[in-house]
């Protein structure tokens, strides 16, 4: 009979406390603390000429989900370096999330006029597309998006969603049957569209 040593169940009973603590530090660094923010503006009247110093203000911002104040440093930046492509792509993203898909849809168009193979400019593209119901465009874009990237697994859902809502049903099916060997999960969540789109 081996005995188990009594450390051991110590150290057994503090792993999930590691685990817990490990997951807070992981999420703490995902937002920008106000102290986080405050250095980042330091930054920027530091070096009011500086591009690179707004946009990463504007990241902070972004992540507080202070949108606005995001979208007013990029358009700093841009101001400093009209050729700062990422930008255009940030200004995008923040319009995205304050739910105005055609000033989203401006920003990615123009970001792509710079890098018009940008398989996630494309995607975004599509996304705003859908949230305006206009499957068609969403569906061109995404289609583009796949041409550029073969295995943008998420852009072939979002695609197959696009058939869906365009009565495209077998172009659809063959999404989710390329979907089940690639991505479960994605392929799982396309199965529920199919059953709605029955039900319609």
């Amino acid at each position: 009979m081996i005995k188990s040593l009594p450390h051991s169940r110590v150290g057994i009973q503090r792993i999930p406390l590691l685990l817990l603590l490990a997951s807070l530090t992981l999420l703490a660094s995902c937002s920008s603390s106000p102290s986080d923010l405050k250095t980042l503006q330091q930054q920027v009247w530091k070096n009011p000429k500086d591009a690179g110093a707004y946009m990463l203000l504007g990241n902070g911002y972004a992540r507080s989900e202070r949108y606005s104040e995001a979208a007013e440093a990029y358009k700093s930046a841009l101001a400093i370096n009209p050729k700062l492509d990422e930008a255009n792509h940030a200004l995008g993203a923040v319009a995205f999330n304050q739910k105005n898909y055609t000033e989203s849809l401006k920003y990615f168009q123009k970001h792509l006029e710079h890098a018009p193979k940008d398989s996630l400019t494309l995607y975004d593209i599509g996304n705003a597309y859908m949230q305006l119901k206009e499957f068609d465009k969403a569906a061109k874009s995404y289609s583009e998006a796949i041409d550029n990237s073969e295995s943008f697994t998420e852009a072939h859902y979002n695609l197959a969603i696009c058939y869906l809502n365009t009565g495209q049903r077998a172009e659809a099916q063959s999404i989710y049957e390329w979907l089940l060997k690639k991505n479960n999960y994605l392929a799982v969540s396309l199965q529920k569209h199919f059953k709605k789109d029955t039900i319609r």
